[in-house]
């Protein structure tokens, strides 16, 4: 069993085997038990499973404390509430998809189920790119700063444009090479019909996969914010890839609860804009100080202040007469 202590980017491998197999465990859960027969989550349903990932994601977090350190744990938990903060706008998008493509709520978490692995995946192969990246060429920290700062201020002063997806570039191109149905066939991704042209019997895309490719194509573009943003907080690949999963893991439950009301949020992307740039300022402000590394705590502190005050603001002044209204 020596093979399980050998060091895999910093890390035993058992560590990172653990939670390989919490996150299968997670999974298998989710899919084998939770949603075995296909029905239509609830609000109160997508509620209790957002909170049971929570749990266990703050519980590793825990564990990530108790055993690397309190540098490590406030760092996961930062990354965590960053990343976690920043997939909201995933839920948006999502939410666009779904209503584009007519899909009936019964088939969405089908979908998601199946988009959260791709994004495990996707999400693996560029923090792996990235921490190779800083690791060979230290300069890349700082490209990552200069970038969260940019995308932070056009955050703050850039309107939000509701995305277009009929022109989405990624459903041009399947539209041209790929034959899809014009309705679904139950939760199938791929159904036979009748070509209507020729009476031939052939392979169709389901609405449900190319909603299922649009939103794995959405992720992709989220993580170009994401990933430099966790690298920023912290260059341990073991923190940035169990906080960002976490992150990921527990955004299909909580769709479901804040797809309805995600307008009332409209303080939040204020409050995550300036997130992003205190986070690639840090670096800056490290160097100037002469300091080997940002406080850890008074980064969790800035970062848990800034998204507590949009959450709050938000929830106040939406729920007031006359307040914004999507």
């Amino acid at each position: 069993m020596e093979f399980l202590v050998t060091p895999v980017m910093d890390k035993p491998l058992w560590m990172w085997a653990g939670f390989i197999g919490i996150v299968i465990a997670l999974l298998a859960f989710d899919l084998g038990v939770l949603h075995r027969k296909t029905h239509e989550v609830s609000i109160r349903e997508s509620l209790w499973m957002s909170a049971f990932y929570i749990a266990i994601a703050l519980a590793f977090g825990g564990w990530v404390w108790w055993s690397l350190g309190d540098q490590a744990g406030k760092e996961y938990l930062t990354g965590f509430i960053v990343e976690k903060t920043l997939a909201l706008d995933n839920v948006f998008v999502i939410s666009l998809i779904f209503t584009y493509f007519a899909i009936p709520p019964l088939y969405q978490h089908r979908v998601l189920f199946w988009g959260i692995l791709g994004v495990i995946v996707l999400r693996g192969i560029m923090i792996a790119l990235g921490a190779t990246l800083v690791s060979q060429y230290s300069w890349v920290l700082y490209v990552f700063a200069v970038f969260l700062i940019f995308t932070g201020i056009k955050m703050l002063f850039v309107g939000d444009k509701h995305p277009d997806i009929g022109n989405n570039p990624l459903l041009k191109l399947m539209r041209r090479v790929f034959p899809i149905s014009a309705g679904l066939d139950g939760q199938k991704f791929l159904t036979r019909q009748p070509d209507p042209k020729t009476g031939k019997w052939r392979t169709y895309a389901t609405p449900l996969l190319v909603a299922l490719a649009l939103i794995e194509f959405v992720d992709l573009i989220f993580a170009v914010d994401s990933v430099p943003a966790i690298f920023t907080i912290t260059l341990d690949p073991f923190i940035v890839f169990t906080s960002n999963i976490f992150a990921i893991l527990g955004l299909r439950a909580l769709y479901f609860a804040l797809a309805a009301i995600i307008h009332r949020f409209r303080y939040l992307k204020p409050a995550l804009a300036i997130v992003l740039i205190f986070i690639g300022s840090k670096t800056f402000i490290a160097d100037a100080m002469g300091l080997e590394k940002f406080p850890a705590n008074i980064s969790l502190g800035v970062t848990l202040g800034l998204i507590a005050a949009g959450v709050i603001v938000s929830l106040i002044k939406t729920h007031k007469p006359g307040g914004h209204r999507p």
